[in-house]
């Protein structure tokens, strides 16, 4: 058919065939870990390649074995060189449990990558060149340090197991042992094995889906709640004989009705054998703690953050502490003199928060709110705090903290603003609203929080520009 002068047929789009193919072998210099899975990263024919095993500064033969538009996932063949930050994991199943992600990578390079990990998402995402980011606060002994284990109940054979999941999967890894949770602990998982085995109090697991154990340093209290769809009848009727399996465990109880499928704890809670709670003493602050707690896993490090901050508590100062949990923090600045406002939307948590300050014989200094941060700033004492506060200290969850805050901050202007944050995309973020809104970025100092793993945790200092901080 003969086609009109400017109608010819459109060219056929063309169709950009991937550099790489699933089965190609490839060689790849690896330069950075990814935090949240441990992946190393490097590049074949252009191509981002992610491959589990290698560490920086080691060259890897690969064979790719998924291909995304911008990315490839591999294989690891062959180690080509070894870097000297490359040590053994000292975890039976590293690499197949999803808790530890950098076991195979020396503490001092975990140390210095995750310092890099927060001045990365400083320039990257907040677009703040040159902030002041020390090197990483560590431990003494990154092992043994989690005050709290979350088990995976499978029910899938003919007697209860205990494990974690697999990363990136609900596939559970059993586990008789875990190198990273206090000693404690692991007695607590012994127990559950042996009770599983035992016809009197296997019933206890009948509708588990999980199990939370946690542990006092100080004190060597430890208590365990079982996660259930809805309240347990044979997890009620089996539990004293549980106990005898968990000598040191001073309460067990039944978690229940939980949120999500995925939630490990349920809404409701009821203490069947002994007490819902133990004690623990961190940096002269008293805590009741239980299993659904919002409580710091690492105590040491808890410690090491106070330390931090104790030159910055004034003790006449009135501080607001935001998304203030069980008031871990707030009760610290409490007992340094401080008068603290904390604000908090969990209301079990506030109700800790109440009882852990008389506690501490603060109850006079502490004011607590049950709210979401945003709507309490806007009003009421949440409002008339903030409009009188010398520090506002937040620790929000993984997600940051939400417009509407930031933007409370900067309107009121309060003198220094104190940022704890678990995640450095989040944090990055937030600070470049806070820059923007006339603060000035001080130290932002990490702290490992969670050795052997790609979690970090930072605390920045911001100046006001009235503050005589946001000259230096």
């Amino acid at each position: 058919m003969r086609r009109s002068p400017g109608s010819e047929a459109p060219a056929a789009a063309t169709v950009l065939k991937p550099p790489l193919e699933p089965g190609d072998v490839v060689e790849i210099d690896c330069t950075d870990l990814i935090a949240k899975t441990g992946q190393a990263v490097g590049r074949a024919d252009g191509m981002v390649v992610y491959v589990l095993g290698p560490v920086p500064g080691e060259r890897a033969r690969v064979r790719v074995e998924t291909v995304k538009a911008k990315y490839a996932v591999g294989e690891l063949l062959e180690l080509l060189s070894t870097s000297e930050d490359r040590v053994e994991p000292f975890c039976a199943v590293f690499g197949m449990c999803g808790g530890c992600q950098v076991q195979h990578l020396a503490y001092p390079a975990q140390l210095r990558w995750k310092r890099e990990i927060v001045a990365g998402a400083l320039r990257r995402i907040g677009g703040i060149a040159g902030a002041d980011v020390p090197a990483t606060i560590g431990m003494d002994e990154p092992r043994a340090y989690r005050n709290k284990m979350a088990l995976v109940v499978d029910r899938s054979g003919p007697t209860a197991a205990f494990g974690f999941y697999a990363a990136r999967t609900h596939d559970v890894v059993p586990i008789d042992s875990c190198p990273v949770v206090m000693p404690r602990l692991d007695g607590d998982l012994s127990g559950l094995w042996a009770a599983a085995l035992d016809p009197s109090s296997a019933p206890a697991f009948a509708d588990a889906r999980h199990v939370i154990a946690r542990a006092a340093q100080s004190s060597g209290q430890g208590v365990v709640s079982i996660t259930t769809e809805r309240a347990s009848q044979a997890l009620a009727a089996a539990a004293p004989a549980l106990a005898g399996h968990l000598p040191d465990v001073v309460g067990i109880s039944n978690s229940f009705e939980p949120p999500s499928e995925n939630a490990v704890l349920g809404r409701r809670h009821v203490t069947l054998v002994g007490n819902a709670e133990i004690e623990e003493e961190i940096g002269g602050i008293r805590f009741r703690v239980s299993p659904a707690s919002f409580f710091q896993v690492n105590g040491e490090m808890v410690g090491n953050i106070f330390a931090y901050l104790a030159p910055l508590v004034d003790p006449s100062a009135r501080i607001v502490d935001l998304y203030c949990g069980a008031g871990t923090f707030a009760l610290y600045f409490a007992k340094r003199g401080a008068r603290v406002t904390g604000v908090e939307e969990n209301p079990n948590a506030v109700r800790e928060a109440r009882a852990n300050a008389e506690l501490n014989g603060v109850a006079a200094q502490t004011a607590f709110i049950t709210g979401r941060v945003d709507a309490a700033l806007r009003s009421g004492r949440g409002a008339a705090a903030l409009a009188g506060a010398d520090v506002v200290f937040l620790d929000p969850p993984r997600k940051g903290t939400d417009r509407g805050t930031l933007e409370a901050l900067t309107a009121a202007k309060p003198p220094q603003i104190w940022y704890l944050s678990c995640n450095p995309a989040t944090l990055a973020r937030d600070l470049a609203f806070l820059v923007a809104g006339g603060y000035r970025l001080g130290p932002v100092q990490p702290f490992d929080m969670f050795p052997q793993t790609g979690h970090i945790e930072a605390l920045a200092v911001l100046y006001a520009p009235s503050h005589p901080g946001a000259a230096d």
